[in-house]
């Protein structure tokens, strides 16, 4: 498959809503899921088209293969990239683990703040040494609270290679969300309804309330004979998609910049064993507290599925927030008796939303939150079987709808490196 990187730039408030069930209140999302943006790029097809979508299922060409088919694109979810009027707009943008955490006074990046850091691995080696790890602020001694959210990180130019994180200056990525009043109309007299009056939360197109234009990034996987066309018509039309709802209201204007497909590409062989040196590493100074019966790091090769961004996992057809290893098995297609999950971080939520082509609600979904975490490890002289299964899970992603940005994941995401006395 090819790699179609999108930078979408806010013109005006997005309306990117998700209505909880058993509720009024339509609240705004902090990113753009995969599914607005799926949406969005085939309600412009079928417009220029002019058929119907049930035309195009039956004998669509391109668009079935792009959304219909047994291998349909992959459409990710968009991240604000935008953080800092002095500063260019990150390249890349990850969910942070739910093992990281902050001051619960200033919690964030280093300088302003007192600093984050992760505790999949110390926590790891706590439980396997008999220990409980209970970490306190490294900055001033305080308590310290889930750190959430996105981040990105830039290269600090003159900095010392000593330390590898030295080499990275550290920034959360947030939204800036606010109201919209708005009047209802009297449809036959053209005229404010009375008693209608109700609000949208939306997204904004500037950040801060400074001439900072909201900048996403996201990325669609497609196959190769699709993936320039899919490429050229979003170029073609780079004005013409809304995205969200409240379209005919003015909002959801935007400008999507689709860069030249390019082959997919990983980093999952560097994650992995940088991971696995700090883990080893970790364990060893573990041993000030005692011996232990059974060295758990021994012949295994460790990895970790961090969740970016939610998804709807099945086992024996009920919902779970766990990816056992069984389900690991299923979604790579390999059979390896000497996997091992070790440790589960997740939470889950509900997700509802509107399918624009059937013009019907979708069905609610228990979802499992992004930012869980699954440490997995294997024997290993078998890792080098498990290394093609994982880049392609980083591009297909885990559960259902992965076609619509849910169950996207990566393999060892690097802030599990960033450990107490590291805190950035």
């Amino acid at each position: 498959m090819k790699r179609i990187n999108l930078e979408i730039k806010a013109i005006s408030p997005l309306a990117i809503g998700r209505q909880k069930p058993n509720g009024s209140v339509s609240e705004a999302d902090d990113y753009i899921s995969g599914t607005v943006i799926r949406g969005a790029i085939a309600s412009q097809i079928l417009q220029q088209s002019g058929l119907s979508s049930e035309d195009l299922s039956q004998n669509g060409g391109d668009f079935q293969q792009l959304f219909l088919s047994d291998r349909p694109a992959i459409f990710q979810n968009a991240y604000l990239a935008t953080f800092d009027a002095d500063h260019p707009p990150l390249s890349e943008v990850y969910v942070l683990p739910n093992t990281a955490l902050s001051s619960k006074n200033r919690a964030g990046f280093k300088p302003k703040y007192n600093g984050a850091f992760d505790t999949l691995i110390d926590s790891f080696c706590a439980e396997g040494y008999g220990h409980l790890y209970d970490p306190n602020c490294p900055t001033d001694g305080g308590l310290v609270f889930a750190f959430t959210g996105f981040y990105g990180k830039v290269t600090v130019e003159n900095k010392p290679e000593n330390q590898e994180l030295d080499k990275y200056q550290y920034y959360k990525t947030s939204t800036s969300n606010r109201l919209l009043t708005r009047v209802g109309i009297n449809r036959r007299r053209s005229v404010a309804e009375e008693q209608i009056l109700y609000s949208i939360e939306v997204l904004s197109e500037s950040q801060a309330y400074k001439d900072i234009p909201s900048i996403y990034r996201s990325a669609i996987f497609a196959e190769d004979s699709i993936a320039e066309g899919l490429q050229l018509f979003i170029h073609n039309n780079a004005n013409d998609f809304r995205l969200g709802g409240s379209a005919s209201r003015g909002l959801g204007k935007t400008e999507i910049t689709a860069h030249k497909p390019i082959d997919c590409s990983s980093k999952l062989i560097d994650n992995v064993d940088h991971f696995n040196q700090k883990l080893k590493e970790r364990w060893r100074q573990w041993q000030i507290f005692g011996n232990i019966k059974e060295d758990l790091l021994a012949n295994r090769t460790f990895f970790t599925i961090d969740l970016q961004s939610d998804a709807i996992l099945v086992e024996k057809w009920l919902r779970t927030t766990v990816i056992s290893t069984a389900m690991l098995q299923e979604f790579t297609g390999l059979k390896d008796a000497s996997l091992q999950l070790h440790v589960t971080n997740s939470s889950y939520d509900y997700r509802s939303g509107w399918n624009a082509a059937w013009g019907l609600m979708k069905d609610v979904e228990l979802v499992t939150n992004k930012g869980a975490v699954y440490l997995f490890s294997v024997s290993i002289d078998r890792f080098e079987d498990w290394i093609p299964a994982l880049k392609d899970l980083e591009i297909k992603g885990v559960g259902d709808r992965t076609s619509e940005g849910f169950g996207q994941v990566q393999i060892c995401n690097d802030f599990h490196l960033v450990l107490r006395e590291d805190a950035v």
